[in-house]
């Protein structure tokens, strides 16, 4: 029987000071000031909708966790911020020990700042650093520079907040292994709770895709991650899923949920959402992506609703579980999916053959070979056609 878990809520604010040549993320330069009183009122109105289709207005389930991310989130004000989160808590109740996160950039952060959207509600900032090194920031396109990455760390730590994260990223354009080492040295100095360290990428539909920059080789990159995991792991940093490392105890909660397989409104631009119900169904949803569209109230918030089959769970589920290094208990497969074990009982099976998985009787923990081959391991749970 599947058995609805954890709750979370996704907020997504569209708009940047400008494009970085790398982001694939559903976000919109600004041309004009933001619309922020009406954009707040739409959020809200769309977390009503959803929470009227859905039926959780009951209060009988309660959020887990709020994650407000963009584009740019610190671009509104922390009095709208707070008026938000005012409004989401009078229509589903928090859990007592609710993680509400806000991302920011150091380009759009005053001081005292932090402290303002703390009083507010929220209680842990992920700060987009990216890195510390004012030549690699400007390739990357951001608006900052290296004493403002630092000085936005130094604020989220004085803010008095429960946590704050550093997103860094490695494998940048004509980056030495030295460099990479720099930043994470930097980033270690400033003692922040939580770190992600992650390898860029290029995506499609980016201006790196259309313009490839030169990015280090597979030699270099392995390097990289093999010294900055030691480095890490001297400072007290604990590897808890692909590309996130924390103190204990500090792991980010609404990550967590993700990766579980939990389930999670999404309200803003683009957002999407996963709805898991005691019937069984498992509901998918896209919101309208571009502000224009998402502003206009003649036109709904939703554009895509889908239901999760059977045949497509296994899948999903390892996929999302399968990023963390914990091990997975088998009754989370039962309870989330609400499909039995005997479903999965030939992939795993052979999963263990290929010494991809251990089995501990009531868990299953993924191996360091594994690890090496996971897209083989996660096909194995495709249904075949």
């Amino acid at each position: 029987m599947l058995v609805p878990p954890p709750l979370s809520l996704y907020v997504h604010i569209p708009w940047c000071v400008q494009k970085c040549p790398y982001c694939d993320f559903n976000s919109h330069a600004l041309k004009t000031d933001i619309p922020e009183l009406d954009y707040i009122d739409a959020l809200i109105d769309d977390l009503e909708t959803d929470l009227k289709a859905y039926q959780l207005e009951d209060g009988h389930r309660s959020l887990h966790s709020i994650f407000i991310g963009g584009g740019t989130p610190s671009l509104i004000s922390p009095e709208e911020i707070g008026r938000l989160l005012q409004a989401i808590e009078a229509r589903i109740p928090f859990s007592p020990d609710i993680e509400i996160t806000m991302e920011a950039n150091p380009g759009t952060v005053e001081a005292g700042r932090f402290t303002a959207y703390r009083e507010v509600g929220v209680n842990r900032i992920s700060i987009g650093i990216q890195s510390f090194q004012d030549e690699k920031l400007k390739r990357l396109g951001r608006i900052h520079g290296r004493n403002e990455a630092i000085r936005a760390a130094q604020l989220a730590e004085e803010a008095g907040l429960n946590s704050f994260n550093v997103d860094l990223m490695h494998g940048l354009p004509d980056q030495s292994i030295e460099d990479a080492l720099s930043d994470l040295k930097q980033a270690i100095a400033l003692n922040p709770p939580h770190l992600s360290w992650y390898q860029l990428t290029i995506e499609p539909n980016t201006l790196f895709y259309s313009k490839p920059p030169t990015l280090p080789d597979d030699d270099d990159l392995w390097d990289i991650f093999e010294q900055g995991h030691q480095l890490l792991t001297e400072a007290g940093y604990v590897q808890y899923e692909i590309s996130g490392y924390s103190k204990p105890g500090k792991q980010c909660q609404h990550n967590l949920n993700y990766w579980r397989f939990g389930d999670y409104l999404g309200i803003g631009c683009g957002s999407h959402g996963k709805i898991s119900f005691a019937d069984g169904t498992i509901t998918r949803t896209v919101k309208v992506k571009h502000p224009r569209g998402y502003l206009n109230p003649e036109k709904p918030y939703l554009v895509q609703e889908t239901q999760v089959d059977s045949d497509e769970r296994p899948f999903e589920f390892f996929m999302n579980r399968f990023r963390l290094l914990e091990s997975c208990p088998k009754q989370d497969f039962v309870e989330r999916t609400g499909l039995p074990l005997s479903t999965i009982q030939a992939p795993i099976e052979w999963a263990l053959s290929q010494n991809y998985l251990e089995d501990s009787g009531d868990e299953w923990q993924i191996t360091e070979h594994g690890k090496l081959f996971l897209n083989d391991l996660l096909a194995a749970f495709v249904e075949e056609e």
